[in-house]
């Protein structure tokens, strides 16, 4: 997998307030994008998501449920390219759970079985932390690009950002989500906002993103998913740790998980 989609950092609760609360205008005598500019705008965000083709991402999931921290989790994460990560499960209630993500096959290796369990893209969307958010969503690589309009957003602390909303479609059955309505900033191509969205038509997540610096570079450092299924969850998935790190290949078989309980990573 090239950039890794969904680990995000916890982010300054009043600045995400700030963001939540914006206002979205469209821009009135503005040129659509074409399709190589919609691409290159895209790569771009995933560009300011990871940066690395193989890396090592620590992360911790705080979910909460009515405003209030309920539950924090953490997980290793290692992706490379092709679209294929696995993810460790490092909190003492889910220790020795893995997940194994090989582009559009997904298995679920559990401590205490023998074998590891095939699931679906729909079932890794399953639980607290959402795996398949932290995990695969790559939009260059498993969504198509559209543009839609030029918007402005404009938050409560009166700051305006430009920005152009795409509308992403999925190109590969593994895709965490259907569609999505994404608005990235304009020239820059950093994300903003993200409405993901079920192939029921149902919009399942509203997702925010927050700019920061990492290693000298603006980055993504945290991304908050409101639930608008269970509107009364939130989760907040902070970065830890990012390092470009390369694994062996054996790392990436189910049978070899399944078999060796201590990785020796």
């Amino acid at each position: 997998m090239s950039k890794l989609s969904h680990l995000f950092i916890l982010f300054v609760l009043v600045g995400f307030q700030s963001t939540a609360t914006a206002t979205i205008q469209s821009m009135d005598n503005t040129s659509s994008l074409t399709e190589a500019q919609v691409k290159q705008l895209v790569k771009k965000a995933d560009d300011f998501r990871l940066g690395e083709s193989s890396a090592k991402v620590v992360s911790e999931v705080k979910l909460y449920k009515n405003d209030e921290l309920d539950k924090t989790r953490q997980y290793t994460v290692y992706t490379r390219e092709d679209r294929e990560s696995l993810v460790l499960f490092n909190s003492q209630v889910e220790a020795g759970q893995k997940m194994l993500m090989l582009g559009d096959n997904y298995w679920l290796l559990m401590p205490k079985s023998r074998r590891p369990i095939r699931i679906t893209p729909m079932q890794k969307l399953l639980g607290e932390a959402s795996v398949g958010d932290i995990s695969t969503l790559t939009w260059s690589e498993d969504y198509q690009g559209k543009w839609i309009e030029s918007t402005t957003f404009e938050l409560t602390d009166g700051q305006a950002i430009q920005t152009e909303k795409i509308k992403l479609k999925a190109t590969t059955k593994g895709a965490s989500y259907f569609t999505i309505d994404l608005w990235l900033e304009q020239g820059t191509g950093f994300p903003i906002k993200a409405d993901l969205y079920l192939r029921s038509g149902k919009m399942a997540k509203e997702a925010w993103f927050i700019k920061g610096v990492r290693e000298g570079e603006a980055k993504v450092i945290s991304m908050v998913l409101n639930d608008q299924i269970q509107t009364n969850q939130k989760t907040v998935i902070e970065y830890k740790e990012i390092t470009p790190t390369e694994i062996a290949d054996k790392y990436y078989n189910p049978a070899y998980l399944s078999r060796t309980k201590q990785l020796d990573l």
